[in-house]
């Protein structure tokens, strides 16, 4: 897993609160920079051995969310990389059916198992907690708890089925914002 895919997929999973899996599976054809949307339509897993496009979590996995300015500059540019890396590796780009965003240098779906790894490099490297990759799902819902941000539109980003679920994970940020607010 090279640096620059990844830190591309660290920066938009943050932003977004994405799960892995999604952040893996986003296709290039899913991202309106006109409108400033992203659709999530699928999750890729590896399952027996076999890198496969599934379907998200749950129902209300699969959702439309805006873009902030930063995301979309992140994706353009790792849009022109990719450009860069298909014309440089020449005959050795594989590439692959789905379009997808965060790919490695020659094209090819990145593996989850490769991208903890990398992420754990990063922290290791930058003398940061040693946390799951998971943590940017969590640090978007808590920024944006901190923003002010209501539940329901918090919960609509991250997919859940109900904010009640986001209240029953993410109450407790909630009542320390409000206890700082007072």
């Amino acid at each position: 897993c090279r640096q620059g895919a990844s830190s591309v997929l660290y920066a938009v999973t943050l932003a977004l609160g994405l799960r892995l899996s999604e952040a893996l599976g986003l296709r290039w054809c899913d991202i309106d920079f006109d409108r400033g949307l992203l659709t999530i339509r699928y999750a890729l897993q590896r399952i027996k051995g076999q890198v496969d496009l599934v379907e998200p979590k749950s129902a209300s996995s699969r959702r439309a969310v805006n873009l902030p300015a930063f995301a979309i500059s992140v994706l353009r540019r790792r849009q022109a990389k990719q450009d860069e890396e298909r014309q440089v590796a020449g005959s050795r780009w594989k590439g692959n059916s789905w379009g997808l965003v965060n790919t490695s240098t020659v094209g090819t779906p990145l593996f989850a198992r490769n991208v903890h790894r990398a992420f754990k490099s990063i922290l290791l490297h930058g003398d940061l907690p040693d946390v799951r990759i998971h943590a940017l799902r969590h640090s978007a819902a808590a920024i944006l708890i901190a923003q002010g941000v209501n539940a329901r539109a918090i919960s609509d980003l991250l997919g859940h089925s109900a904010v009640s679920f986001t209240l029953q994970v993410y109450g407790h940020l909630m009542e320390e914002t409000k206890r700082e607010v007072a």
